[in-house]
């Protein structure tokens, strides 16, 4: 903690289900469920596994959701100017050693899940945890955050997309899988899209505040790009299922693709500020019909 005394007044449900982003928790899911029905497909299957390594990702989400939150807060990155939905620490929906000490709760919850998981895949699923615990940390906090320096594209496309649904297969299957590691880039690029639209948003005042992201050392024009060329390349990387014998039930993920062809376009054609606040939402929404689509057909 940092010496403060956290406050003992009430803080109403609703206020913490806003510092937990609902909408963005999506991006824990779907690697989840692409790991395991691609385990599923393979004859390996545990529902109890399943169940706690979804839950642990989704507690790692929030945890990060919670870090993000206070600590661009701490650094000024979030102020009355910002464009996005309400942040709770600016705002004063929750007091920030409240929000800091939901952060601990969150992660340590998942550290507990883990303990169990750590149970069923050994050592690797415990240097995953720590990894993505402290991914989540890193991302807008400690002395060098990643988020800050241009690296979170990265981060997320690796940690929220290869390792989510690679170690989701490894506990089912306790091994890896070709098709898993194919599976993983496409629901990692769509991950990633998600982020580049946020930061898209925020341009201007990440600029201001210093909060050097990948899309303020781009720029404007080349992170719409950068957004369209994620999203539309997830479907190009469906085909690489075909090869490593998957069948044509992959392809059940193009049904998404008129909704991937309007997001592109909206962000291709200009949409700043809070016009693309409905652009996060539904490339959330994309990525999860996305991955669920493509859990179906490896199952089918």
């Amino acid at each position: 903690m940092t010496g403060e005394a956290v406050s003992s007044r009430p803080v109403p449900w609703t206020h913490w289900l806003t510092a937990a982003r609902p909408a963005t928790l999506s991006a824990a899911v779907a690697p989840v469920l692409v790991g395991a029905a691609a385990a599923g497909a393979d004859g390996h299957f545990r529902p109890p596994v399943f169940a706690a390594t979804l839950a642990a990702a989704l507690l790692i989400q929030i945890g990060t959701n919670l870090a993000n939150d206070l600590f661009d807060f701490e650094r000024g990155a979030d102020t009355a100017e910002r464009l996005g939905p309400p942040r709770v620490a600016q705002s004063g929906l929750i007091p920030p050693e409240q929000v800091r000490l939901g952060t601990y709760v969150a992660f340590g919850a998942a550290a507990g899940l883990g303990l169990y998981l750590m149970f069923v895949g050994g050592w690797p699923i415990v240097a995953i945890g720590v990894l993505s615990i402290a991914a989540g940390v890193a991302y807008t906090g400690g002395p060098w955050p990643l988020g800050y320096h241009g690296l979170g594209d990265l981060l997320v496309f690796v940690f929220f997309g290869l390792v989510a649904l690679a170690g989701t297969y490894y506990l089912q299957a306790e091994e890896l899988s070709v098709v898993a590691l194919v599976a993983a880039v496409p629901v990692g690029l769509l991950v990633t899209a998600i982020l580049v639209a946020n930061n898209l948003r925020d341009i201007e005042t990440d600029a201001r505040a210093g909060k050097r992201t990948l899309a303020v050392r781009l720029g404007e024009r080349p992170t719409r790009l950068q957004y369209a060329l994620l999203v539309l390349g997830a479907y190009a990387c469906l085909p690489a299922l075909l090869l490593v014998d998957v069948g044509a039930w992959a392809w059940l993920p193009w049904l998404t693709l008129p909704l991937a062809l309007v997001l592109s376009r909206t962000v291709l054609l200009g949409a700043r500020g809070r016009a693309l606040n409905p652009v996060l939402k539904w490339t959330a929404q994309l990525h999860l019909a996305f991955g669920s689509l493509l859990a179906l057909g490896l199952l089918l």
